[in-house]
């Protein structure tokens, strides 16, 4: 039914409005006790197998909702009635901003892709943390919260614009999470070097702990697919060393490989970020290589053409612990998280494993033992 809506109506709207015509169907039915309850006993049944611990909490599963979807933090308890047991809001920054100008946002349906040029619109941290202190939690979920450099800030003063947005949000967020990745900030890129990275997250940790007592909060890092191998390990070694809690692996691509389906070339000349299936390729190759660098130390999400059961499964066996997923959702639909959580328990059935935290890596450390290493590519070459 859904597809036959995507093609009849959706398809047939800017992907921008139709995303906003979707999610406000989305949260409106959540605000709906009955048909809450309905909708979440059909789409998100749990599956004890399937159950997850990794940051220091306790989940339903290992999927979640990647970051872009709900930036202002509207529609948390939506997301989770569909069976997504994490939802990532943001990318949320210190000043709010209107993003990029329209059209911004790009259906590439043959190939199963976007593209955005977003630019991290949104309400800025002061308001969305107003919004989560008040937000009275329907379903159990576990909230993250990506943060990211305000647009006219320049580049020297983006450590401080960072403070500012976790000591509004930290407070607030299960775990939190700083994109130096998005294509679609100028600059914003050149944080994910090393000698720029390190200042960063080390000011990020310290206003986390200073302003949140009682707990730790959880902090990661969001890194592109487009990173050269060296440059990957870099982050893996930095992560480590400054005792980050995880990576995730990858936000969208500048690269067009993959492409080849779309009959319309002026769709792919777009400038923006890639996401859906043409970006698993690479994604699965950062998740080997940062597995094999960090091993368990780390909690890595795999996130990147995530589409169904099978790519799933095959992130966890790479080494993710999380994984998320969102271009396939706007594909697949409603029952996106339902089809996945049923295959990818059969698949754990079917495996020599017992748990999901078993299967946890197992292929990346199998190729690690005939010496392939991180079984992805080992050139160098990033894609671009």
């Amino acid at each position: 039914m859904y597809k036959l809506f995507f093609d009849l109506v959706f398809k047939r709207l800017d992907p921008e409005r139709a995303h906003h015509l979707g999610f406000g169907w989305i949260r409106l039915l959540a605000r709906v006790p009955v048909l809450r309850t309905f909708a979440a006993a059909y789409l998100a049944p749990r599956h004890r197998e399937l159950r997850t611990e990794a940051l220091g909490l306790r989940l339903h599963s290992p999927l979640g909702l990647a970051a872009g979807f709900d930036k202002n933090a509207v529609g948390i308890d939506g997301m989770a009635m569909l069976g997504f047991d994490h939802v990532e809001i943001g990318t949320v920054t210190a000043q709010p901003q209107p993003g990029n100008p329209p059209r911004r946002l790009f259906r590439l349906v043959p190939d199963r892709a976007l593209i955005n040029r977003m630019g991290f619109n949104n309400e800025g941290s002061a308001a969305v943390a107003a919004r989560l202190a008040a937000r009275e939690p329907v379903f159990r979920t576990t909230v993250g919260v990506n943060i990211g450099k305000t647009k006219v800030v320049p580049e020297e003063e983006a450590v401080a614009d960072y403070v500012t947005s976790t000591e509004r949000l930290a407070r607030h967020a299960d775990y939190l999470v700083v994109n130096v990745s998005s294509p679609n900030t100028p600059g914003l890129r050149n944080l994910q070097a090393t000698e720029s990275l390190r200042p960063l997250l080390l000011a990020v940790r310290e206003a986390a702990d200073r302003t949140v007592t009682g707990r730790r909060v959880p902090l990661l890092v969001k890194i592109a697919p487009d990173l050269a191998d060296d440059d990957v390990d870099a982050v893996a070694d930095l992560a480590l060393e400054i005792g980050l809690d995880g990576i995730i692996a990858t936000n969208t691509t500048i690269a067009r490989d993959g492409l080849g389906l779309t009959s319309d070339p002026e769709l792919v000349a777009e400038t923006g970020g890639l996401s859906g299936a043409p970006v698993k390729r690479r994604s699965l190759e950062v998740l080997r290589r940062l597995y094999a660098r960090v091993g368990d130390r780390l909690v890595l999400v795999g996130v990147g053409g995530i589409e169904n059961a099978d790519d799933a499964w095959e992130r966890i066996l790479a080494g993710a612990t999380l994984i998320q997923g969102y271009s396939a959702f706007i594909y697949e639909g409603p029952a996106y998280a339902r089809a996945l959580h049923k295959g990818l328990a059969a698949r754990l059935a079917a495996s020599p494993y017992a748990t999901l935290a078993e299967a946890v890596g197992a292929a990346t450390r199998e190729d690690g033992s005939r010496g392939d290493g991180a079984g992805g590519d080992r050139t160098g070459k990033a894609a671009a």
